[in-house]
């Protein structure tokens, strides 16, 4: 095996396997109904049915290239994907939640999503701009971009609190990678974790109560596969943080949203080491 989907109940600090394959899957996102992730492997999208049915891909039209950072809208009707097949760069685009041609959203590139605003109408992303990893707004239906972060370190990885009122993130502007947050008009910001462990891809619960981490060792860079990592929660302003499990993972663990709809459980991907 490469790969296995699994599913841990944050209340009862139990984890179930959902689906083991020799194929590299990444980054699940739980459907709005709770009934199936969507995953993606070799550039396409995937539906996993939970209760036991078979994994059925997702027609992205002309887009064949899709990396890791893809989700579903809060009303269940829209898919948001990252491709590069267009444009040889990462491009961020929409389409209908059954499948279909994609959406151009972003004209600035390269642009990864990664958080989806409660009211449905805002996307967040990582853009590299002349270099500099920053993190950006803008409107579901496209049009001009929001910067919220100006090359202070490494910004990366923005998801929605369920309220809307924050935009957490990780950057490397105090050296190793932390949890920072940000109102989404980009004042208030504050400085989430500080300790000794590369903090990223911060994914607020659906209750608005806890945000889920994935820490690396602080000696490694950037966010890499197929390291030991481990998967840790805490309140929304950083306290109580504890470690949950560690797990063989990193890149395509819980790169995007990844809670269930009603708080309890969230979906990962552990790895087996390449052969």
């Amino acid at each position: 095996m490469r790969s296995s989907v699994e599913i841990y109940n944050v209340r009862t600090g139990r984890a179930r396997e959902v689906w083991q394959t020799d194929r590299l899957v990444e980054a699940p996102n739980f459907s709005p109904d709770g009934s199936y992730l969507l995953l993606n492997g070799d550039g396409l999208l995937y539906r996993l049915a939970l209760d036991g049915g078979e994994v059925v891909k997702v027609d992205t039209g002309f887009a064949v290239n899709c990396n890791n950072d893809h989700g579903i809208s809060p009303d269940g009707t829209q898919i948001v994907i990252s491709d590069k097949t267009e444009f040889g760069k990462s491009a961020i685009y929409t389409l209908p939640i059954e499948g279909g041609t994609p959406r151009l959203v972003t004209q600035n590139l390269p642009s990864y999503w990664h958080g989806w605003s409660p009211d449905g109408r805002q996307l967040a992303y990582c853009g590299i701009r002349d270099d500099l990893f920053d993190i950006y707004t803008i409107s579901v239906d496209g049009g001009d971009e929001t910067r919220l972060t100006h090359g202070e370190g490494r910004n990366d990885g923005p998801d929605w609190s369920a309220d809307g009122q924050w935009i957490y993130f990780n950057s490397s502007r105090t050296g190793l990678m932390q949890i920072w947050r940000v109102h989404p008009d980009g004042t208030g910001l504050q400085q989430v974790t500080s300790d000794d462990y590369g903090n990223w891809f911060a994914h607020p619960s659906p209750n608005n109560d806890k945000v889920l981490i994935l820490s690396y060792d602080p000696s490694v860079f950037d966010h890499p596969r197929d390291l030991d990592v481990r998967l840790r929660l805490m309140d929304m302003d950083g306290g109580n943080l504890k470690t949950l499990f560690e797990l063989f993972g990193g890149q395509g663990t819980i790169n995007v949203p990844c809670w269930s709809p009603d708080g309890d459980e969230f979906a990962y991907v552990r790895y087996f080491p390449a052969t």
